[in-house]
């Protein structure tokens, strides 16, 4: 690589669009560790944190970031929650003790280079401290600047992460979107324009039936039409979002993300018998097809595979490298880690000490090869009239949680392509969308990232009886809001926005992830019953105020105990699962270009349709 010319403003070749996924699950008052509170307080000082420095950073070097970065609706819900609020400081508090405990124990074992990596501890724990009081504990609002001065575009998930292609209505499909949309308004100031998909999940209109019976033994509805994500998505004025590789191209199975975790790496992919060269189609966002109104299309970005391996594989990418810090293996009580990575099949008593510098200077030669590794995957397409761009997502918590030196690497990224004449530019999805046009339309099929491409992760023998419970409970979510009796008084809103608020939590695809996983099986399965409790205490609650108009004591008071409890969206309007409700009309007219082939497009994969590449009107 060349140095770039300080007076260079030649038009790029090429694009690359960072996508990160910041979410957790609700935890606020449901546990605090080994799950629970413990997550959000590891990912608010290893992630939000440290991304926030490289933020700041890159503004004050005037370097450009331009990354999508999802905070959901949810995580914006906690890390604005009182709770969190006050219990962060104490967290951090206790890991500046536990590294100065640490530091005394090892000075006293002679083991000099351990008690240096504790002050190393010390110091991380401390500025984090100190960045959480200089935000005035609104770490919110440090992301929000860096939205608003265009080194970042926030962008919106599903309100409560419900997998979308699952949901058993769509008001259900519709509420998790609009939901989405008016908390971000509410912490972010504006319209999202860019949604990540749940799980990147999707689905298209169609015929749907019932998968699975109803926990309470009644009937099953027939079958019926169902509007796509698209159209869901469109109707709340969402410009585009994120699927994985396979549903643009079937020619060949790739490895969801949550498989890479585990080592499981293709052997071609391994080998670089798969090459970017012919696979044009992953490089180009196109509108969705399907029946809706398509003066408002929404578009789909390809997730680019063999970038992401490199992120996502602790075997052979990246954070298996033997210098990173090694994330399994802690010092207790306290919890810090002392020990680099060492090799794949090390055993937890072989691993060696960890070198904090060594590690983060490992992290530019990574970033070298990530940016050269993108330049090979564009290179075929950068005398295109529409320059290609590369699409490379993932869970925002990977950097800093899981690979301690994430957000090193991705300022290393950033500084390469600003130091360094590639002809490749960082660029946010809304940004390129502005300036170019999309290929054409595709017809997608089902799918989403995860294992085997399809709905399995969450519909599987271990978790389909989640789904016996939320589809009957959805049903008398929208009946209860279409009659709209919660409209005629004070409490009766109040209780059907608990009903809703429990509904929301009841989907959280988290807790069939968590289930497949094993990662945090019982802890997902006690959560998940615990929201269908309450649901049907609500449900008990409402069916009380219906015939009466007022509650017994003891239903007050427990109403009462649930609200504080699961105190999410203040604002919810149970009039979003109203049989039918869906947006009224269209925040703007569309502005984007006309859908346009580039000239080297290849033909078509043949699980995908195409259009007509036409402009819309």
């Amino acid at each position: 690589m060349t140095k770039a010319s300080p007076n260079s403003a030649q038009r790029p070749k090429g694009f690359l669009t960072l996508t990160l996924h910041a979410h957790l699950p609700y935890v606020v008052n449901h546990g605090t560790w080994p799950h629970g509170m413990e997550w959000l307080h590891e990912a608010a000082a290893e992630t939000y944190l440290p991304f926030l420095r490289m933020l700041g950073n890159l503004e004050r070097d005037n370097i450009r970031f331009n990354c999508n970065l999802n905070l959901s609706p949810i995580l914006l819900e906690q890390l604005s929650h009182p709770v969190f609020i006050a219990e962060f400081p104490n967290y951090l508090t206790r890991k500046i003790v536990a590294a100065r405990e640490d530091e005394a124990y090892f000075i006293q074992a002679g083991e000099s280079h351990l008690a240096e990596t504790a002050r190393f501890w010390h110091r991380f724990f401390s500025t984090a401290l100190d960045d959480f009081n200089a935000l005035d504990g609104n770490i919110i609002a440090g992301f929000r600047h860096f939205n608003d001065i265009g080194l970042i575009e926030i962008i919106t998930c599903g309100a409560t992460h419900g997998y979308m292609p699952l949901l058993g209505t769509d008001e259900s499909v519709r509420a998790q979107i609009r939901l989405a949309v008016d908390t971000h308004i509410r912490h972010i100031g504006k319209h999202p324009r860019g949604i990540w998909s749940p799980e990147c999940g999707y689905r298209p209109a169609g015929f749907w039936n019932y998968p699975v019976p109803f926990a309470d033994g009644a009937p099953m509805p027939a079958g019926f039409d169902r509007i796509g994500v698209e159209q869901a998505l469109s109707e709340s004025d969402i410009d585009f979002f994120f699927v994985d590789t396979h549903l643009v191209e079937e020619s060949q199975r790739i490895p969801s993300p949550y498989e890479l975790l585990k080592g499981s790496v293709p052997r071609d992919l391994q080998t670089e018998q798969m090459t970017h060269g012919p696979h044009r189609s992953l490089y180009q966002p196109y509108y969705v097809d399907g029946p809706y109104d398509k003066r408002y299309a929404t578009t789909i970005f390809p997730r680019d595979p063999k970038t992401g391996i490199q992120v996502w594989s602790g075997d052979t990418g990246y954070p298996g490298d033997a210098v990173y810090l090694d994330f399994h293996k802690k010092r207790w009580p306290g919890g810090h880690r002392y020990w680099r990575v060492t090799g794949s099949k090390v055993d937890m008593g072989d691993k060696q000490p960890y070198y904090p510098q060594e590690a983060a200077e490992r992290t530019k030669a990574h970033a070298s090869n990530f940016v050269h590794l993108v330049y090979e995957a564009l290179k075929s397409g950068f005398n295109d009239t529409i320059p290609p761009i590369l699409c490379s997502p993932f869970d925002a918590e990977l950097f800093g949680h899981w690979w301690f030196e994430g957000a090193l690497w991705l300022e290393a990224i950033a500084r390469i392509l600003h130091d360094y004449d590639t002809g490749i530019q960082l660029i946010s999805g809304s940004e390129y969308l502005d300036q170019y046009p999309r290929a054409g339309f595709i017809a997608m099929h089902e799918g989403s990232w995860g294992a085997e491409g399809n709905n399995h992760v969450w519909m599987n023998p271990d978790t389909s009886w989640t789904y016996t419970h939320i589809y009957p409970a959805e049903l008398y979510a929208r009946e209860v809001c279409t009659v709209g009796h919660w409209r005629n008084s004070p409490l009766g809103k109040r209780i059907a926005q608990q009903l809703c608020r429990e509904l929301l939590l009841l989907e959280s695809s988290d807790w069939q992830f968590l289930i497949t996983t094993g990662a945090a099986r019982d802890y997902a399965e006690i959560r998940f019953l615990t929201h269908n409790d309450q649901f049907n205490e609500i449900k008990t609650i409402y069916q009380t105020f219906e015939a009466n108009g007022r509650l017994t004591v003891a239903q007050e008071a427990r109403l009462a105990e649930i609200e504080l409890r699961d105190t999410v969206f203040p604002n919810i309007d149970p009039g979003l699962w109203a049989a039918g409700a869906k947006q009224e009309g269209h925040i703007q007219a569309p502005t984007f270009p006309p859908a346009i082939p580039p000239a080297s497009a290849p033909a078509p994969a043949p699980a995908v349709a195409y259009a007509k590449s036409e402009p819309i009107d």
